[in-house]
């Protein structure tokens, strides 16, 4: 029986010594059960998103004598895991080293070498250069290497072929988005098995976690094995990386799909696992039991991947401690409820900072959730300090408006507070702002944009609030957010305007807005003003935006209220927004587009394409 074991590791990112001390401590592992075969993830030495250091020859050549120690510990083992390559007798397209994504085998004490390939590895064929992702930035593909060669790619596509026991396994070997080609003109998978027969197809992943992707990867992979006629084994990382703007998860979950496209194996998200199977039962044409894949777009996927990576990021940061400042909201109010879970009550500070526009009602609530918690609760309160600013500003012959005043107050909490607070008690501060006013701005620069993470920022405000619930219920299994918190109006509660005493909040319908506010980011063909137009005369608003049927009518009376609403959220949206997000902490990403490098933007200035111009005019017209 050949015995395979598959190696979900974390990954840390710039730091091929520790990734490589963990492969030989998992390879040490497989070894002491007897197995024959030990597959480890993509980019599992130097890690994936690493942005420009890839431009730094000292740390590939460190990358590259890691990989070498790898392949000597392949005595009584085959390892099959992934590295950068370099040729340094080449040059890529920006006159820099060529780089490789590369799949590499090692049996012997050597890399697995075939005489047709030009290198001892096999090379990424399809790269992407989307979200998150610049893979062409850096590394040559193979699809490049075809034409260099002008050779057709179909034949630089070959199976890596090891020898165990006795018997000589083709193996497909596939890296990350080779699997995802469906919109591509070339299809790895497809390609390996037409050429040649396979034992198998073999995907090492370095795949980061996005809300449903895992759903979706289920049915893409399982059919290309099921296409083959080939077992199809998927191996991802655990742990965090991020390209300084945006931090992912990835959550792993390994899974190993059978001949027929079943399910034989899969491996826990967000946690490290050796799994061992045997190939004979790859071999099965019929698989005796197919394990049920746990659904990956529900609130406890977002819980779970919120967790892992709060928790991840403090441990490599090196936080033990955090400062929140709490509103009586429930944005701060998730916020605290994460951070204490994870860090325990004793190493969280909540903060509240009334000012003489804070109800009573908030400022309780606030302290209701700090005992409930179990977390140390302090109140300071701003007005004094505001007003000295304000006389400040009017001695030196300025004078501040209301609108002004408002965000001295948001920034007097921040920048003044809860920076001195976080530093007294030896941590840091978060910042607890939502996607829905991230996306528009609503939030104050220096103010309550500032953190050391923004760690809900890829939620919506619905998905806060339904991650509230799933704290109650689900985590602490007591209200520890209080009832109130959820039935109360949000509000910034800066002016009496947002008095929620009396039912005054943001300026927002989030029923509403927050799905216009996703049309404009998430939809991968993204929405404009033209499209929401085009809905609005259509009547098929809700439709396409995915909110309740009805709404549009009852918050928008007339075309020109929906008009003049669409105007001031896209104004903002691509106009102060991007300023803001530019200048915003880090974002935490759960959704298939998070606000940082996944969202490219630029200050561009605010545009209405010409068709959108003739539909308002037309849908205006009956109104004059």
């Amino acid at each position: 029986m050949l015995k395979i074991a598959l190696a979900q590791i974390k990954v840390i990112p710039g730091r091929p010594d520790l990734n490589a001390q963990k492969m030989l401590q998992f390879i040490e592992r497989a070894k002491a059960e007897q197995a024959d075969l030990i597959l480890f993830p993509e980019m599992s030495i130097p890690g994936y998103l690493l942005g420009d250091t890839w431009e730094q020859p000292a740390f590939l050549r460190d990358c590259e004598a890691w990989g070498e120690t790898i392949a000597q510990a392949a005595d009584t083992i085959c390892i099959l895991f992934g590295n950068v390559a370099i040729d340094w007798q080449k040059n890529a397209d920006d006159g820099r080293v060529r780089k490789y994504n590369a799949f590499f085998a090692a049996q012997n004490g050597k890399f697995v070498a075939d005489g047709s390939f030009p290198y001892p590895f096999r090379i990424k064929t399809l790269q992407p250069n989307y979200r998150e992702f610049d893979d062409d930035r850096h590394f040559y593909s193979l699809r490049k290497l075809a034409q260099e060669l002008s050779t057709p790619v179909d034949e630089l596509l070959q199976p890596i072929c090891v020898n165990i026991g006795g018997r000589t396994l083709k193996i497909g070997a596939l890296l990350c988005e080779d699997g995802w080609s469906d919109d591509y003109s070339v299809k790895p998978a497809a390609t390996l098995s037409r050429r040649t027969p396979l034992d198998l197809l073999v995907n090492l992943s370095s795949s980061p976690f996005t809300l449903g992707k895992n759903d979706k990867r289920h049915r893409v992979f399982s059919r290309q094995a099921r296409d083959a006629g080939v077992p199809l084994i998927y191996v991802n990382n655990v742990g965090i990386q991020n390209n300084g703007k945006t931090v992912y998860t990835f959550d792993g979950c390994s899974t190993v799909y059978g001949r027929n496209g079943d399910t034989l194996l899969h491996c826990p998200p967000f946690e490290e696992q050796l799994a061992y199977l045997f190939f004979e039962e790859l071999q099965l044409a019929q698989a005796t039991s197919a394990v049920r894949v746990p659904d990956d777009r529900g609130i406890d996927s977002i819980y779970s991947c919120l967790r892992y990576g709060i928790e991840s990021f403090l441990e490599q940061t090196g936080l033990a401690k955090m400062v929140i400042g709490v509103s009586g909201g429930i944005d701060s109010a998730v916020a605290a409820a994460l951070y204490a879970h994870i860090l325990k009550p004793a190493n969280v500070l909540l903060v509240n900072m009334p000012s003489q526009y804070n109800s009573p009602t908030t400022i309780n609530l606030a302290h209701q959730l700090a005992e409930n918690l179990g977390c140390r609760y302090v109140e300071i309160p701003i007005g004094e300090s505001v007003d000295l600013t304000v006389r400040q500003i009017a001695a030196a012959g300025l004078s501040l408006t209301a609108f002004m005043r408002e965000n001295v107050q948001a920034r007097d909490r921040s920048s003044r507070i809860l920076a001195a607070a976080a530093a007294a008690f030896g941590g840091a501060f978060t910042c607890n702002a939502n996607k829905s006013e991230m996306t528009v701005g609503y939030c104050t620069l220096y103010g309550d944009e500032s953190g050391c993470l923004a760690a809900l920022a890829d939620l919506w405000k619905h998905q806060v609030y339904a991650l509230g619930r799933w704290l109650n219920e689900q985590v602490y299994a007591r209200p520890v957010i209080p009832a109130e918190v959820f039935s109360i109006v949000p509000s910034a509660e800066l002016s009496p305007e947002q008095d929620v005493d009396a039912g005054k909040g943001d300026p927002l319908v989030y029923p509403y807005h927050d799905y216009l506010f996703r049309s404009f980011v998430e939809r991968w063909q993204r929405a404009t003003p033209e499209d929401l137009l085009s809905w609005y005369r259509e009547g098929t608003v809700e439709k396409n935006l995915g909110c309740e049927p009805g709404l549009v009518a009852r918050v928008f009376p007339t075309a020109a209220d929906f008009i003049a609403d669409l105007e001031r959220w896209w104004r903002l949206y691509t106009g102060m927004g991007v300023a803001k997000r530019i200048q915003a902490p880090p974002v935490l990403a759960v959704s298939r587009r998070a606000f940082g490098f996944d969202h490219r933007e630029a200050q561009n200035p605010v545009h209405f394409t010409q068709r959108y111009l003739q539909l308002k005019q037309q849908l205006l017209s009956p109104e004059k």
